[in-house]
């Protein structure tokens, strides 16, 4: 097997002796002639290889020690890596998600369907007209994957993972370590406990949502968009229970794009005729919106700042501000809660970004 960097890169010193055997398992034909080329990555610690046989094609994936061993821990009854386990879990309910070819996972490596280079993101800037058809496809692929997931087997490491109170307030803690005082924000003792008690009012709020499989980061970048239309699911390892909004807050209020209030409002509607909510339903849902919105945006910066301080890439450093603007964006409607109020009123005094 030819690993080919591009220029003025080195080939990554990586073992490739496993992937190249699983190549030859489904490659037979090729002989052992593949080419090994270098993907561009995101936030994670994974790398991604493109394999080439003639015309064919595939995707590895390689899992440093480090994730192996702390993807391992996370799971309760199994050593299967939690990529793996949950990618059977949603193939065999009918998620649109890669296709296994092999693993060699005590190596690191698994290999992939190639899905192409089209994330929605990157499919959206070339077809924008497209995009009210793949987002509605997208919230309703939601409320379907919901609906035939709702009893997990037992002993799954979704089932054993949720977004409990304990887990949200960590998230919040992120934003104030690495969104705020890492960034030089000294808070008072009177701003810590304004944000401590807003904290643990979202966090019980938000745990209190009721809770169905969640994809965790269902949004542009993690979602394929296939020559068919359909979108498939990549990077679903860390899914766990949670609040039914959670992936529709992930979608409409990502990061990397911009909506106006009513295409996130259509969408809503969408999603809310997809899993049969009568009108109560629906007005829950908008509710439930803000408030997992406030939370998942606060984390979400909290993570740029850290991946920019403590793994050395600034790449997600612009988009803290608008990932702050969302969340404040729902405090604003939030704000007859005096605790939503008050976080409103310090973000906006501090200057978070």
């Amino acid at each position: 097997m030819t690993v080919v960097s591009p220029p003025h890169e080195p080939v990554p010193s990586l073992d490739f002796a496993p992937l190249g055997r699983l190549a030859a398992s489904v490659f037979p034909e090729a002989g052992g002639g593949f080419d090994c080329v270098p993907m561009a990555g995101g936030a994670s610690v994974r790398r991604y290889f493109r394999i080439r046989a003639g015309t064919k094609t595939a995707v590895a994936m390689y899992v440093p020690d480090g994730a192996q061993a702390e993807e391992i821990e996370s799971q309760v009854t199994s050593t299967r890596w939690p990529f793996l386990e949950v990618r059977d879990l949603l193939a065999s309910h009918g998620v649109d998600v890669p296709r296994l070819y092999g693993e060699a996972a005590e190596q690191g490596w698994v290999l992939l369907e190639d899905l192409g280079d089209d994330t929605l993101a990157v499919f959206l800037v070339a077809h924008p007209e497209r995009r009210e058809e793949l987002y509605v496809r997208a919230v309703t692929d939601v409320a379907r994957a919901q609906r035939l997931l709702r009893r997990i087997p037992e002993g799954s490491v979704v089932a054993a993972r949720s977004f409990d109170e304990e887990m949200l307030l960590l998230e919040m803690d992120h934003f104030r370590e690495w969104g705020l005082e890492a960034r030089g924000v000294v808070l008072s003792a009177s701003d810590r406990a304004i944000f401590d008690r807003a904290s643990e009012r979202l966090a019980r709020q938000v745990a209190g949502i009721p809770r169905t499989f969640v994809h965790r980061d269902y949004q542009s970048r993690n979602l394929m968009v296939r020559p068919t239309g359909e979108l498939c699911w990549i990077d679903f390892q860390d899914a766990l229970l949670g609040p039914r909004i959670y992936d529709i807050v992930a979608l409409l209020n990502d990061s990397y794009q911009v909506f106006d209030a009513a295409f996130v409002e259509a969408r809503l509607d969408d999603y809310a005729r997809a899993a049969g909510l009568d009108d109560c339903g629906r007005a829950a849902v908008r509710r439930e919106f803000d408030w997992v919105t406030v939370q998942r945006k606060l984390k979400d910066a909290g993570r740029f700042s850290y991946i920019d301080r403590v793994k050395g890439n600034p790449a997600f450093l612009r988009f803290m501000e608008p990932t702050v603007a969302k969340a404040r964006a729902s405090l604003a409607r939030l704000r007859e809660d005096p605790d939503m109020r008050a976080l409103s009123d310090l973000l906006g005094r501090v200057r978070a970004v």
